[in-house]
């Protein structure tokens, strides 16, 4: 199972990210395990999450969808800055 590093802006606090339930509910559906947040203390519009993913083509189908919109929007991800990083 691929684990996967995923960087990207935030425009809400780190504090609304981080509590959010938005994430697990989300990727909890593709069967993505072992979710673990970051946050840049030299500027906490900046954050991470590190997580294993079963399908990479499956989660990359489920990011165009409205519920991957909704639930970014509710969190405060701007879409456009998101990197994404496959261990390799």
């Amino acid at each position: 199972m691929p684990t996967i590093i995923a960087h990207h802006k935030i425009t809400k606090s780190a504090e609304h990210w981080l509590k959010s339930p938005k994430r697990k509910e989300f990727f909890s559906t593709l069967g993505v395990t072992s979710i673990r947040t970051f946050v840049d203390p030299q500027d906490q519009t900046r954050v991470a999450i590190l997580m294993d993913v079963p399908d990479l083509d499956a989660l990359s189908k489920a990011m165009q969808t409205q519920a991957a919109a909704d639930a970014m929007d509710f969190d405060g991800v701007v879409p456009e800055s998101i990197v994404i990083l496959v261990e390799s």
